[in-house]
């Protein structure tokens, strides 16, 4: 901004909790609606889960815990971030954008969820070495999901909003996956339904990324523009937001991958001990979501920068010294030295 003659310079922005206002954090839009959502979900697989376990015993019991693990550790991740979204968007909206604060509160009640929720599958889904596992399992995903939610508000909640949304869109599609098989060609042979369920996973794959990469590039847009009237001065987001919001809910899936395979490892363990079938299963399970997950990074992370390079106009040139307009009439001044 051009000073006026005889004016002093601006002040420094005034630091509020530790960040000046070009620095702490924007709140992220609907952390409390997201939050609510996540928990439900949580809550709604936690009851199906404790449907399938409590009615079995024995060895059934625990095959059906180690079906039950990826299904509960994923929304127990997701969970233990939007808890931490909404708790840092409160301490932003009070002032308070310094690190330490903020990955203590989020810390804190992380912890506090998680611990209900191993607490209600501990209690609930009755005894057994799988069951335990089990809840110790999913408290850690909360506590884990609670720290990566202390990271910037806004893209935190664009990968929570897609990650709810790659849920949706996969119990969607599973309720028509009879349907879409039939579409893909399965038959009366292993080979056609083999490839009909191929067919249908990169379906639920793509779709699922695409998705994921649209909603967290229109949860940013939105949040840039709330920014921009709040403090004009705020720079705004580029590509690298976009690109991280977009690839969230696939980053979020390898972290719930990778916590089933070492937290939960022993469920697995214990299930494939039983039979060479379940453990056969166990591993192609395995793979496929480790492929699922892939898809909807790379596919989020392309389509959320596609987007945003769709709304970037041509680079203005800077006019030069030697480009000033010139009068209409006037003739131009040689830039020859004049000889005397």
């Amino acid at each position: 901004m051009t000073k006026r003659s005889g004016t002093t310079a601006d002040p420094p922005a005034e630091p509020v909790g530790g960040a000046t206002r070009a620095t702490r954090p924007v709140p992220a839009p609907g952390a409390a609606l997201l939050a609510v959502l996540a928990l439900i979900w949580l809550a709604t697989m936690l009851w199906s889960a404790r449907t399938a376990i409590f009615s079995n015993a024995g060895t059934l019991s625990i095959t059906m815990s180690a079906y039950a693990l990826p299904a509960l550790v994923g929304p127990s991740l997701v969970a233990g971030v939007a808890a931490s979204l909404l708790t840092a968007n409160l301490l932003a909206r009070r002032g308070i954008g310094r690190p330490t604060p903020r990955f203590a509160a989020a810390i804190g009640v992380g912890l506090v969820t998680g611990v209900l929720a191993a607490l209600v599958v501990k209690l609930t889904y009755g005894g057994g070495a799988a069951v335990t596992i089990l809840a110790g399992t999913i408290a850690a995903a909360v506590i884990i999901g609670s720290a990566l939610g202390v990271l910037r508000p806004s893209v935190v909640g664009a990968a929570l909003l897609a990650s709810l949304a790659v849920s949706a869109v996969t119990f969607t599609l599973a309720y028509f996956k009879t349907d879409l098989t039939t579409l893909y060609g399965s038959g009366d042979t292993i080979e056609s339904q083999a490839g009909a369920l191929r067919w249908f996973s990169w379906t639920a794959s793509l779709a699922s990324g695409l998705v994921a990469g649209l909603l967290a590039f229109g949860y940013l847009r939105r949040t840039g523009r709330r920014a921009e009237l709040v403090d004009p001065d705020r720079p705004p987001l580029r590509w690298p937001a976009y690109l991280a919001a977009g690839a969230g809910a696939g980053l979020l899936l390898l972290v719930a991958e990778v916590l089933i395979r070492t937290a939960g490892s022993r469920v697995l363990a214990l299930a494939g001990s039983i039979s060479a079938a379940d453990r056969d299963a166990q591993g192609l399970l395995g793979g496929s979501r480790v492929n699922h997950a892939l898809v909807v990074l790379f596919v989020g992370a392309l389509t959320a920068l596609i987007a945003f390079g769709r709304t970037l106009g041509p680079a203005a040139e800077d006019a030069g010294p030697d480009d000033e307009a010139i009068e209409p009439g006037k003739p131009a001044e040689s830039s020859e030295p004049v000889t005397r």
